[in-house]
């Protein structure tokens, strides 16, 4: 017995050059994926009939379900409609339930209905309606050869919408769907490779129904298992998942799939304790991440952002001597920079980073990419050197998952 399986088709000029970057396609496959759907293909369309019709016909071909978002609006560009209608064999009619739809949205602005607006009502006579609660262009949903067909809205809330209300409703009422469960395991400042030569042995031992799948990022790694069973077999994916961690302990931040400023967020908490930043060459970057998550103002207070020697010297209060003496980019400054931030936030732990990252600034003593970083508690100052060779969006990138992984070999002591 097979997987159902799914194409989804994002259509428009605008994804093929780059100008909207396509998020529909990896919300709708991580949604799909979780009530047991594989995806078989994700596949981008500009607005041309030939090309949105051959999409359909190797969709159709290879998986049980199709997804379309994009080219139902009102625009003349806008043909996906058309295109479906044809495919189809339909003829375009008008749906009472749409017009209202649309008349009450332009009633509500105030706005006269266009011509255009009242097109976007009609839909061919061989699909059932999904009914926009969120802007004015239908869902479409055809049925053939016992598969089913979706097109939505390119809009992302108004996709979103559709998928929750009608698409996958609709996907469970149809499809006999097998269990596919996810276990994610992060882990830091260790590489791809030297994670793999470590796991070789669990992972042989995998049997049939389980992967490992490693997904790298800057100074990052996840690991995540996947088990896919077709038949009633028990599942196995929780043992092995703990067998996992005991492997990747020393190196693991979450296990769960969550942000690392989220792990480190909810590990504050946990812990009842409050962290501020002092940062130069990560330009508040840092502060960023710890903001970017719901709630973090219980655990983060503050932040200096001292990209200037004066801030440094007058706001964090460290000796001009002491620069003088070391530079801004050495230990002995950021050390200062981390506890003086921790006594004028008044927080249990401070990090601070100063350093150089790129592509201009460096000099033969300290080149480009040279990063100190400092966390400081309230009895002690950790520090880091690092000698980064990244761009420097990655530089700072990595700064910040370093300082985070020296934050929490803290809070865990």
């Amino acid at each position: 017995m097979q997987h159902t399986t799914a194409t989804i088709i994002t259509i428009g000029d605008e994804l093929l050059i780059g100008q909207v970057v396509d998020t529909n396609s990896a919300w709708i496959a991580q949604h799909l994926n979780v009530i047991g759907v594989w995806i078989h293909k994700r596949i981008a369309v500009g607005d041309e009939f030939e090309d949105i019709w051959k999409a359909l016909e190797d969709a159709e071909q290879s998986s049980d379900i199709v997804i379309l978002t994009g080219g139902l609006g009102p625009t003349n560009d806008d043909i996906t409609k058309n295109v479906l209608n044809e495919y189809f064999g339909g003829k375009l009619v008008l749906n009472e339930d749409a017009l209202k739809n649309v008349e009450k949205i332009f009633q509500q602005y105030n706005r006269p209905l266009l011509e255009v607006n009242y097109n976007q009502a009609m839909i061919p006579d061989v699909c059932i309606a999904m009914l926009n609660k969120r802007g004015t262009a239908p869902g479409m949903i055809f049925e053939k050869n016992n598969k089913l067909f979706f097109s939505m809205p390119g809009v992302p809330h108004e996709m979103k919408f559709m998928t929750e209300e009608y698409v996958l409703p609709a996907i469970k009422e149809k499809f006999k769907l097998f269990a596919v469960e996810h276990r994610t395991i992060i882990t830091i400042n260790i590489g791809e490779s030297f994670l793999a030569e470590r796991l070789k042995e669990f992972e042989a031992n995998l049997g049939t129904h389980i992967k490992l799948a490693y997904l790298p990022a800057t100074r990052m790694v996840r690991l995540r298992l996947t088990e896919n069973l077709l038949t009633n077999e028990l599942s196995n994916i929780e043992t092995k998942f703990l067998e996992l961690k005991q492997l990747v302990q020393d190196v693991m931040i979450a296990d769960e799939d969550i942000s690392v400023p989220a792990a480190i967020g909810k590990l504050l908490l946990q812990k009842n304790k409050t962290v501020s930043t002092a940062e130069s060459c990560t330009g508040g970057y840092i502060a960023q991440q710890f903001t970017s998550v719901s709630g973090s103002s219980k655990y983060f207070w503050g932040s200096v952002v001292s990209y200037d020697v004066s801030v440094k010297e007058n706001i964090l209060n460290i000796p001009k001597e002491t620069i003088e003496k070391f530079n801004v980019v050495s230990e002995e400054v950021v050390t200062v920079m981390a506890k003086n931030v921790r006594e004028k936030m008044k927080t249990d732990f401070a990090i601070a980073t100063t350093g150089i990252a790129g592509p201009d600034g460096g000099t033969e003593e300290i080149p480009v990419g040279t990063i100190w970083i400092a966390v400081a508690s309230e009895n002690d100052v950790i520090t880091k050197k690092l000698q980064l060779n990244y761009t420097r969006e990655r530089n700072i990138e990595a700064t910040t998952i370093a300082a985070f992984g020296m934050l929490t070999s803290v809070l865990n002591q």
